[in-house]
């Protein structure tokens, strides 16, 4: 029952941000906006439901079934990606590389507003 509890509420979620998303014509996907209002609320709250801990997890123990249409997409289309190698390894190669430096920016960034809090707070501490 705990699983479908927590299945209900990322669904819920996701719904949520659909619908945000077409009201407002937003330019992201609704999926994308739903994870986020459930992140805002699991920050607010401070922990994780159990029912929502077991979803995920046996979501996440599944995963590779969710890239079985990917596959069958692939396989489905491969005269058209043997045609088109060149620019989808390109674009495959430059969408990893600006990913991995955006992470790292974003990533000292966040490591500075983290570490300066702590450090303001060990110096008083003294």
């Amino acid at each position: 029952m705990q699983f479908l509890n927590g299945v209900t509420l990322l669904l819920v979620y996701q719904l949520v941000g659909e619908i945000t998303v077409r009201l407002l014509g937003l330019p992201i996907p609704g999926p994308v906006l739903g994870m986020v209002m459930l992140f805002i609320t699991l920050m607010i709250r401070g922990r994780t439901p159990e029912s929502v801990d077991q979803a995920s997890s046996a979501l996440l123990s599944h995963l590779s079934l969710l890239f079985v249409p990917a596959g069958v997409g692939m396989m489905a289309h491969f005269g058209r990606i043997a045609d088109e190698w060149l620019p989808i390894t390109l674009a495959l190669l430059l969408s990893t590389v600006i990913t991995m430096v955006a992470t790292a920016l974003i990533m000292q960034v966040t490591t500075r507003w983290f570490t300066k809090p702590l450090a303001e707070n060990g110096k008083h501490d003294e």
